[in-house]
């Protein structure tokens, strides 16, 4: 490839770029492996392919248009790199492979720290809080530092905790994914740019020390700022400075993870996008359980209590411990194993390469099929018969949610097409697979939004053959025989196969800019558009949607 930049490439003969390309591949070789490398990726050289010669430091950077500043890298990398600079784009490169390793998440500060070789030690604290203030004493002997280090203890007026300032290891950090479930976004890639420039870290990260029962040797973890921290490491930092909060009882404990949930929703403008919020209270109804039995001298294998006791007891909560019983049936629904179709959900909010937001299905399926009153039913009622509303509940979207993906996403979306600017790549002429489309289509939030409703009220309907009134608050509360999930399931399919998915003409009106949920709720009840185009060939309706096809 020939540099559009690069005057010295540009005067190149032939003859002389392969010279120069030698010269790279010699000076890319790695001495133990005798093979030559990827400036960006790492990966080995083919010189029979197409390889880019491209500047490391770039011209507008200050770099040189010579031969000192020249990488050899494959013609991909350089054509997806995350930044002009390839020594930013290198590293950028490696946060890529990390997320490759995990496919069905996002990846922490854990997985990070494991790729650095952090997360291995203990730290050994001797605690002596004598005076007012006090002081910790700590080394590092696990790997050779046997100094002696002294550190101030603070002690917060408000609060009354006890935290101190420390450089550290990156074998001594670890992640906690409890209190901070949120995973590394691509947004990363700023503060390793910001970082690269020598810009000043403005915040550092808080961590916690278990004290508790007078421990003194504990996992420092981190709970806040590991957006920063993974930066710092990407960028091959080994130590960190932290802030240590020393936590003595379990209320010290849940007071921080409610502060931290606090900080991310309620008291900042851009809060923790809605799944890791649901994560969030989850833990915390966790812990309001664990807190309920052992005040009430419950043991722990004992659940004969209800939802509506647990919102009872802490009455000056009720509202929030309503909030945190619903993330808990979200966050088991999506954090479930077998759940199929969160392959096809970004939870960062931005969705180029998957169809579907968590803010979609926060909207459509839990806001939809989850019961959203506290139950005063026990928690444990009928649970070995497979009968507990709650439970039933959860597999029962579960199932909804595996149908769905089954049939309009696995092996039909590419996430290698994704979803930018699809509409505009049709207009364009560009030969968009029909499943693909269809799946890209039958995914916009405001028109899930629409086609599940027909599917509640398929089992409304369903019930209401066989006699019985069923509360559509608590639908999924009740059983589904198998003849009704075939139902759906042909709905499902119905739905999917309506010719309008694929109509490449609709990209320009119907499917051709962000329309609102009233817009596709007429197009659904009257087959055309509020503007009177002709988009179905007829109303969709119940009896069409559950018609088996010969």
């Amino acid at each position: 490839m020939i540099d559009m930049g690069s005057i010295y490439l540009n005067r190149l003969s032939g003859e002389k770029r392969e010279t120069l390309q030698n010269k790279l591949l010699i000076a890319q070789k790695n001495e133990k492996t005798q093979t030559s490398n990827c400036f960006i990726c790492g990966k080995t050289l083919d010189p029979n392919q197409n390889l880019h010669i491209d500047h490391v430091i770039p011209i507008n950077a200050q770099g040189k248009d010579e031969e000192s500043n020249f990488a050899l890298v494959h013609s991909s990398c350089n054509e997806s790199k995350q930044d002009a600079d390839l020594r930013v784009a290198r590293i950028l490169a490696r946060f890529k492979d990390i997320r490759d390793l995990i496919p069905n998440r996002g990846p922490n500060l854990s997985d990070v720290l494991s790729q650095y070789g952090g997360s291995k030690h203990d730290l050994i604290l001797d605690l002596s809080f004598k005076n007012k203030i006090g002081e910790v004493k700590y080394s590092f002997s696990q790997i050779g530092d046997n100094t002696i280090y002294h550190e101030r203890v603070y002690k917060d007026e408000l609060s009354g905790f006890k935290y101190f300032f420390a450089l550290l290891p990156l074998e001594y950090l670890f992640h906690d994914d409890t209190i901070n479930p949120r995973s590394i976004g691509q947004n990363v890639s700023k503060l390793v740019k910001e970082f690269f420039s020598k810009y000043p870290q403005l915040h550092i990260s808080l961590a916690w020390f278990d004290s508790r029962n007078n421990n003194k040797n504990s996992r420092v973890k981190i709970f806040d700022g590991q957006h920063k921290a993974a930066a710092q490491i990407l960028l091959g930092t080994k130590k960190l400075p932290v802030r240590i909060f020393i936590l003595s009882s379990e209320l010290e404990l849940e007071t921080l993870r409610t502060a931290n949930t606090h900080a991310a929703t309620n008291l900042i403008g851009i809060p923790f996008d809605k799944s890791v919020q649901a994560h969030l209270g989850n833990t915390i109804y966790l812990e309001r359980i664990r807190r309920y039995k052992k005040e009430l001298n419950i043991s722990e294998d004992q659940f004969g209590f209800s939802e509506r006791d647990l919102v009872n007891y802490y009455k000056g909560e009720s509202k929030a411990m309503k909030k945190y019983i619903l993330d808990s049936v979200r966050d088991s629904i999506t954090y479930n194993e077998k759940n199929r179709l969160i392959e096809f959900v970004d939870f960062g909010g931005r969705k180029n390469e998957k169809p579907l937001s968590y803010s979609t299905i926060a909207k459509t399926f839990y806001s939809f099929f989850i019961n959203q009153e506290v139950l005063s039913t026990n928690l444990d009622y009928r649970f070995e018969e497979g009968e507990n509303p709650r439970e039933l509940e959860k597999e029962q979207i579960l199932k909804l949610m595996n149908i769905i993906s089954e049939e309009i996403f696995i092996g039909k979306f590419n996430p290698e097409i994704g979803t930018s600017k699809i509409e505009n790549k049709i207009q364009k002429g560009e030969d968009i697979p029909e499943e693909h489309l269809t799946a890209y289509r039958m995914a916009k939030e405001e028109i899930i939004y629409n086609w599940l409703i027909y599917i509640k009220k398929i089992a409304e309907y369903y019930f209401l053959l066989q006699g019985e009134i069923i509360n559509d608050e608590r639908l999924f509360q009740c059983i589904f025989p198998e003849s009704l999930w075939d139902t759906i399931r042909v709905a499902v399919n119905n739905l999917k196969d309506l010719p309008f998915w694929v109509n490449r003409d609709l990209s320009l009106t119907a499917f051709g800019g962000k329309q609102n949920y009233d817009y596709w709720r007429t197009v659904f009840d009257t087959a055309k558009t509020p503007q009177g185009v002709q988009v179905l060939t007829k109303p969709i309706t119940i009896p069409d949607l559950i018609r088996k096809r010969c």
